[in-house]
């Protein structure tokens, strides 16, 4: 596909749940290196693609150049990933033409190019304002009672994304064996017009009560469709993540 994808990291080191996180080490290698080597393997594919970690931090900055990443600074504070990546497009990118800005979350160690790739194809096809990842799951996973695993409400026939949530969903009021529930990946996919106007847009109510903010673009009329994947994929929420990362890199 002749579209120019531009790949942006966000990494910060503060955490509350975890500080440092992309420092962490995860089989020898840190956290910050598996996820844009992952990312990077799009090139492989991509005829026009860039990958590039965006931090406001001196070591993760340190850290990247090192393995010999491309990264830039966006030092300002802001509330979210979303806002750092389009300050970066901004600054750093704006003149390059890009057809798609994607924000991949710097705690998915185990993304890979090719499903970048499935995600970018995806929303050329279908056209959706914002594209990304849910993977299926069965309710005897423990992550459906974990407020750390955000649950998307999604349509396997249309592929839109109604809405993300915390709690557990669906609620199974009968006790219904056998059914699942869709586990959010933190992947966008971004138009960058659309990336701009949510940036402008305030914090919707049902962002700020769930602290998620792909919310604000369902409360504000924007429509999410997700690209459904069996992959492994597990985002690092707390310390006790990295060994579980480990075991699954090596085969455990």
């Amino acid at each position: 596909m002749d579209k120019k994808a531009l790949v942006l990291i966000p990494s910060r080191y503060a955490s509350t749940r975890f500080p440092g996180k992309p420092l962490a080490k995860i089989s020898s290698k840190p956290m910050v290196q598996w996820v844009y080597e992952g990312c990077a393997s799009l090139l492989n594919d991509w005829k026009d693609a860039v990958v590039c970690v965006v931090t406001d931090n001196d070591e993760i900055e340190a850290c990247v150049k090192g393995f010999g990443g491309q990264v830039v600074r966006v030092d300002d504070d802001v509330p979210s990933g979303s806002e750092r990546i389009q300050l970066a497009y901004e600054r750093y990118f704006s003149d390059q033409d890009f057809d798609y800005v994607v924000n991949v979350q710097g705690d998915e160690p185990l993304i890979t190019g090719e499903l970048l790739k499935e995600l970018l194809v995806f929303q050329e096809s279908e056209g959706f304002d914002v594209g990304t990842v849910v993977k299926r799951m069965p309710m005897t996973d423990k992550g459906y009672e974990d407020s750390n695993k955000v649950k998307a409400i999604y349509s396997l026939d249309s592929g839109r994304c109604h809405f993300f949530t915390r709690s557990p969903f669906p609620f199974n009021r009968n006790k219904t064996e056998g059914l699942d529930w869709f586990l959010h990946i933190g992947i966008y996919s971004f138009r960058p017009s659309v990336l701009k106007s949510f940036c402008q847009l305030t914090p919707s109510y049902y962002e700020e009560i769930e602290c998620l903010e792909q919310l604000r673009l369902i409360d504000n009329g924007y429509s999410i469709g997700a690209v459904p994947t069996e992959m492994t994929l597990c985002g690092v929420d707390v310390p006790e993540d990295i060994q579980h990362i480990e075991g699954v890199i090596s085969g455990r």
